[in-house]
C-alpha cells in the first residue's frame, strides 16, 4: 500500500489507486494465477458507465496502451 500510495504522490495522480493485498480483485479478472502470486499480469479492462466490461485487454503493452484505451473510447 505505502508503494501505491508513493507511485500516486509522484504522479500527482486525482485518483486512489486498488491495493489488492488478497489477490481477490486480481483473481476475479484474470489478472493473478493464485493468491500467492508476488504481483499482478499487466491486464486492462475499460469499463462502461453503466458498470459493464466494454473490453477486455489481457497483454497490455504499457507505451502504447493510453492510445488503444482512447481510441477504443471513441468508438
Amino acid at each position: 500500500m505505502d508503494e501505491n500510495k508513493a507511485f500516486v504522490d509522484k504522479f500527482s495522480f486525482n485518483f486512489p489507486l486498488l491495493c489488492d493485498t488478497d489477490r481477490a480483485i486480481g483473481l476475479a479478472y484474470g489478472a493473478c494465477d493464485d493468491q500467492s502470486a508476488s504481483h499482478a499480469k499487466r491486464v486492462s479492462y475499460l469499463i462502461g458507465v453503466d458498470g459493464n466490461v466494454r473490453k477486455a485487454y489481457p497483454q497490455v503493452d504499457a507505451g502504447a496502451h493510453p492510445a488503444e484505451i482512447l481510441a477504443d473510447l471513441d468508438t
